[in-house]
């Protein structure tokens, strides 16, 4: 199972990081449970096209507003959705999930809901912050449906 994700403050990272640890504990007892391979993009990363499915794990931050009708401006990640676009990467996106402050309200996985609207992804799941075991257990066990 593929995983690419960005990660500015270190929260994704943290989230697919105890996603792929939950997976290997998984793999261990279940020979048919698959790991998880990492990608983290970046600023400097290379593109390139990607031959094998994946999910797409996309924090949110915004220029200003209120995320409705004054401001929903995507900062920070815009390399990964180019990365995505790069070679229609976005073909083999299986579903994004996003992740995001719930304080911001609206704006909320924001970043996730244009990935899905500008490349007809779905967005298959939301986390706050670096998230909990539930949202772990939870996205796992969406992931994997989703792949069978």
């Amino acid at each position: 199972m593929n995983i690419l994700f960005i990660s500015i403050s270190g929260n994704t990272r943290s989230f697919v990081n105890k996603l792929a640890d939950y997976a290997k504990e998984k793999s261990a007892s279940d020979s048919l449970a698959p790991v998880i391979q990492l990608k983290e993009i970046h600023e400097n990363s290379d593109f390139e096209k990607e031959n094998e499915a994946y999910f797409a794990f996309v924090p949110t931050y915004l220029e200003g507003g209120n995320g409705i009708d004054n401001g929903d401006v995507e900062i920070l990640t815009n390399v990964l959705g180019e990365y995505m676009d790069y070679e229609k990467n976005y073909e083999l996106c299986l579903g994004i999930i996003g992740s995001g402050n719930k304080n911001f309200n609206h704006q909320y996985c924001l970043t996730a809901k244009q990935y899905a609207e500008k490349f007809a992804i779905p967005v298959l799941d939301d986390y706050e912050l670096r998230g909990t075991t539930a949202d772990v257990e939870r996205i796992y066990a969406k992931l994997l449906k989703k792949i069978k």
